[in-house]
Formats: structure tokens, sequence, C-alpha cells
């Protein structure tokens, strides 16, 4: 999955497949909020037009911290 957002234009697309995947059809699932399936009808990317009024804040990313168990090697 890839995330980008551009705060220029206040646009967030999530990425199921590879981003050069085309779209065969794009659902509108409510205003706003465009679902993108390939030809076998399968969620190819979401995309969120008006990104902070939709989501109703900020747009912000976090990463959770990652924590490596000792392999007792």
């Amino acid at each position: 999955m890839k995330i980008e957002y551009d705060p220029v234009r206040d646009l967030l697309y999530l990425y199921f497949k590879e981003p050069l995947a085309k779209a065969a059809k794009t659902v509108t699932a409510t205003p706003g909020v465009h679902l993108d399936f390939d030809r076998d009808e399968k969620l190819i990317g979401i995309e969120v037009i008006d990104a902070s009024e939709v989501i109703g804040g900020k747009i912000e990313f976090r990463l959770p911290e990652v924590i490596h168990a000792s392999t007792g090697v």
C-alpha cells in the first residue's frame, strides 16, 4: 500500500496496487471520495478530494516505532 498527500491541492490517494495501475471504473462513495477499481473489479485505490475537510482536520502521518526483539543469536 502507498499513501500520497498533496497539501497544495489537499488531495489524498491510497494505492492498493502499483501507482501505475489503470482504473477501469471509478465509483463515488460519498462526495469527494472516489473508489478506483481494476477490470477485475478489485479495489486499486481511494482518492479523497478536499481531504482535510472530508477527514475533518489536519492531515498527518505518523509511523509506528519498530521494536526489534532480540533473537538470542
